[in-house]
């Protein structure tokens, strides 16, 4: 019951920013491919959290694109230039969705090298003779090494999950915790995992609201806290190296920032792909949903993890993709070297 107090307490105090953010009127705009456009400009203008951080000149390009608006364009031309226009602000949080189709920014990932390959740790690590549960995937490597593999957040991690995980690796003299590929999920199941490395109530970080229609408007950062799992609970005490690449993102992204404060724990591989801002969704006229930052999450010591959480100091490598055609993920490879040091 404890446990469970805890984590209403600590999503009240995330989704309180969100709703939060709300709070501000919305000029409402007629069912056109202008109101349309300028409603979604507007929403935008006064909710989006980023704009100064990523130097966006948000009235001029209502000016650019608001130029490509016509009354007798079709609805697939004006996905377009909406989507464009939002891909400007260069965020993986903000999504257009019609019902045709959803936009996406891909370049936050796509400009990178992918850095993970599952098929040649679950081959050549593991010869397929690994575990799983939920979306965890562990085992024990040669070099008496624990290995997990968290795929989501969004799935789901039971305290008996965990429980058993922790306590087949047991005897090894360190743990990776692998969030390659993570693409987030509920801050929720960060919490559970966070807990099982830390021994007292840990400052896992920060978080504003908007508090007016100013690109510039939010109320002060206010803190959240993670607890240690409850009494009883199988903990981990022993050196951890997380594991990541740029496809580490929102709710991953956030598991790292908290991690990368810990003792004994080293952060390996790439800079992640960010995604700090708690996400707001709304509503055009046309029924288009539109989804983005609208809180900013700044992790333990202050700092703002959307452009991503960069590997602990001599921990940055990258994937030989030549030494992965012969069975060699030089990322892991790189992390059980560290945790032999």
């Amino acid at each position: 019951m404890k446990k469970i107090t805890r984590i209403i307490s600590s999503l009240l105090t995330l989704l309180a920013a969100v709703t939060l953010a709300g709070c501000h009127d919305v000029p409402q705009y007629a069912d056109a491919p202008r109101g349309n456009f300028e409603q979604l400009w507007k929403i935008l203008d006064e909710h989006y959290c980023f704009f100064s951080q990523k130097q966006v000149d948000w009235d001029e390009i209502h000016t650019r694109y608001g130029s490509k608006i016509s009354p007798s364009m079709s609805e697939e031309e004006l996905f377009g230039v909406c989507a464009a226009m939002l891909d400007e602000l260069r965020d993986g949080h903000t999504n257009l969705s019609a019902p045709f189709n959803t936009s996406y920014y891909r370049k936050w990932w796509s400009d990178y090298p992918q850095n993970y390959q599952a098929r040649v740790i679950e081959e050549y690590y593991f010869n397929f003779n690994y575990r799983s549960i939920g979306g965890i995937t562990y085992g024990m490597l040669p070099e008496n090494i624990g290995y997990m593999h968290y795929s989501s957040f969004s799935y789901g991690i039971g305290e008996g999950n965990l429980d058993a995980v922790l306590a087949y690796l047991a005897t090894a003299d360190g743990l990776i915790v692998d969030v390659r590929d993570n693409g987030g999920g509920s801050m929720t199941n960060v919490e559970t995992l966070v807990a099982r490395f830390i021994s007292e109530r840990t400052l896992a970080g920060s978080i504003c609201h908007k508090n007016g229609p100013g690109h510039d408007d939010f109320s002060e950062p206010y803190p959240y806290y993670y607890n240690p799992a409850e009494p009883g609970r199988i903990m981990w005490g022993k050196p951890v190296a997380v594991l990541c690449n740029r496809s580490t993102f929102s709710a991953a992204n956030n598991f790292v920032s908290v991690m990368k404060t810990l003792p004994n724990v080293i952060i390996v591989g790439a800079t992640t792909g960010g995604g700090s801002g708690m996400p707001f969704s709304a509503e055009l006229p046309n029924g288009w949903g539109v989804r983005f930052s609208a809180s900013p999450v700044r992790d333990p010591q202050g700092n703002l993890t959307e452009f991503g959480v960069d590997p602990s100091p001599g921990c940055e490598i990258d994937m030989d993709p030549v030494a992965a055609l012969e069975g060699h993920d030089t990322m892991l490879d790189f992390a059980v070297m560290k945790l032999l040091q």
